[in-house]
């Protein structure tokens, strides 16, 4: 092996972040380095004299030497430092430990309630379990004093007790349970799983109670067993780990290459959803970056410095980009201003009908105008719906007044409404149809009545008439046009009149398209009939459909002008 091997390997070595695992491998390679150097020294010793030399020592430097012992040197430093903060930090838990262990051994003494002892003892033994490593030398005494005093404590308590030999049963296989669990463990592939069950079922190993001494020691030689293969195996891991390194670097410069590719094109973005989107794939990169491990320690600066470039270029650009919607909000700033000024000069009208037809109209002109921005948006709205809101409820508050001055029309109308239901209708029918014109006219000529009453005074009075219009027996187009008439009275008595006459139209003009349609399929039939005997006769069925299809367009039609002279 030559010298410059020897450094190779020590720089390979002391890269690690492990310091205190690899200080073994470091002291032996320092041995052998040393065993080189003499061997090497001998050597030019025994030539010297075999040339009849006389021996001198050189006093020239040697590099690589050098290095080797000022790398070793600077080592032996940081895993001092290592050390020296471990040591501290055990010495401290060991502290915490013999503490809780005096807990428990008053507990044990003097805890007679079992709920408090319970309470106690589950409060100790969670402050245990968080507790780190000590000492090696006082691990053995420190953990056979508490799982002593556990022993004892479960023993003591009197329910336990009383079920001594079922617990202590159930403990023992529990345990076995346990040591089958830690066998099975020490053939999953994953490290870090290992690690994390490793720890749980020794901490459930802890919490389960005592089990008879006769049994005890077969079971905790197996439970060491199995507990030491699994930390030999992980021991084997980390050992090996340095070359997971490399492949960690690979995948980093992978996820590198991702970032770069996906934000390719953000300069053409228009809109703020395009960069949420993207935005919300690079934290996924981001986050998965953060589950990659450690690279050796200069390639691991390199390319999260290239990482972390390319995401601050994309988050400087996407800050741009905002910035330029804020510019561009100034302006949607400034046109909701104007339609505040609009509505707040509107707010004290009282032309109910064209305030509110203009307010309605500013306020869809509101939402056509672009977004105001975050720190603006609610604000302006809040000003802009105040003052909407300033006109409506005093609309409201107008018409319920109305309303109190309709509470005599609707007296009145109730009055009729009676006397139309106490009609006792004669013998002759146009006298009848007479009477009920009356009623028709005496209702519409009675002003409004009270918003929340309207529907229902108008329904009642519709439902009376509509009574005595059914028992009046007539005839076809004098049934028809009566019947047309009758609906057309009351529709002027309804509070929603002209929207019921419109759409009373567009029911009549639906019906005249129709039947022209239907005409216009009747015609086209005619074309394909021959002159035989038999087509001649479904020719003229034909034609006579469409002769009663115009005179149906016809009578839709003096309805609909009957309809505009109302």
């Amino acid at each position: 092996m030559e010298k410059s091997a020897f450094l190779d390997e020590l720089k390979k070595l002391v890269e690690t972040e492990e310091v205190l695992t690899v200080s073994r491998s470091v002291n032996e390679l320092k041995h052998k380095f040393d065993d080189f150097l003499l061997e090497e020294e001998r050597k030019a010793q025994v030539a010297q004299l075999e040339a009849g030399e006389e021996i001198e020592s050189s006093n020239e430097p040697d590099p690589i030497k050098q290095e080797f012992y000022d790398i070793y040197r600077m080592f032996q430093l940081k895993r001092k430092d290592a050390a020296d903060l471990k040591k501290a930090q055990q010495e401290e838990n060991l502290r915490k430990k013999r503490a809780l262990i005096g807990r428990l051994e008053a507990l044990v003494k003097n805890e007679e309630n079992i709920g408090a002892a319970f309470a106690s003892y589950k409060e100790i033994h969670e402050e245990w379990k968080n507790t780190g490593d000590i000492p090696r030398d006082k691990r053995a005494e420190v953990q056979h004093d508490y799982s002593q005093l556990l022993e004892t404590f479960f023993y003591q308590v009197k329910i336990y007790r009383e079920l001594k030999e079922h617990d202590l049963h159930r403990n023992e296989q529990l345990k076995l349970e346990l040591i089958d669990k830690l066998k099975a463990l020490a053939e999953v592939n994953s490290i870090k799983e290992t690690e994390s069950q490793i720890k749980l079922l020794q901490n459930e190993w802890e919490e389960i109670g005592p089990v008879s001494d006769d049994k005890w020691e077969e079971i905790k030689t197996q439970y060491w067993e199995a507990v030491r293969a699994i930390y030999n195996k992980i021991n084997v891991h980390y050992e090996a780990r340095r070359g997971q390194l490399a492949e960690n670097i690979e995948k980093k410069n992978a996820l590198v290459s991702q970032a770069k590719e996906l934000i390719q094109g953000t300069q053409d973005f228009k809109h703020s959803k395009e960069w949420e989107d993207r935005t919300a794939d690079l934290l996924k990169i981001q986050e998965e970056w953060k589950t990659i491990g450690f690279g050796p320690k200069k390639e691991n600066e390199e390319v999260w410095h290239e990482f972390r470039a390319v995401c601050d270029a994309f988050f400087a650009d996407k800050k741009a980009f905002y910035d330029s919607l804020r510019e561009e909000s100034k302006v949607f700033v400034d046109a909701k201003k104007a339609l505040i000024e609009k509505a707040k000069e509107l707010k004290d009208s009282t032309d109910w009908k064209t305030t509110s037809d203009q307010l309605i109209r500013l306020q869809k002109e509101w939402k056509k105008t672009g977004h105001a921005g975050q720190r603006m948006e609610q604000r302006l709205w809040k000003e802009f719906r105040g003052a909407c809101d300033v006109f409506f409820n005093n609309r409201q508050a107008h018409f319920a007044e109305k309303d109190k001055e309709n509470e005599a029309n609707l007296v009145l109308k109730n009055e009729i409404i009676a006397e139309i239901n106490a009609y006792q209708p004669g013998t002759d029918k146009q006298q009848v149809l007479k009477d009920l014109k009356e009623f028709s006219a005496k209702f519409s000529a009675i002003g409004h009545v009270p918003m929340k009453q309207k529907d229902s005074v108008y329904n009642a009075f519709k439902t009376a008439l509509d009574k005595h219009y059914d028992q009046i027996k007539l005839e076809g187009k004098e049934k028809e046009n009566m019947l047309f008439q009758a609906k057309l009275d009351t529709i002027k008595a309804s509070p929603d009149a002209g929207r019921l006459m419109q759409k009373e139209k567009g029911d009549i003009r639906r019906q005249i398209d129709k039947l022209n349609q239907e005409i216009l399929q009747y015609e086209n039939n005619l074309g394909f009939f021959g002159n035989s005997k038999g087509a001649d006769s479904l020719k003229k069925e034909v034609e006579q459909k469409i002769n009663v299809h115009r005179r149906k367009i016809d009578e839709l039609k003096q309805k609909l002008k009957q309809l505009s002279h109302e």
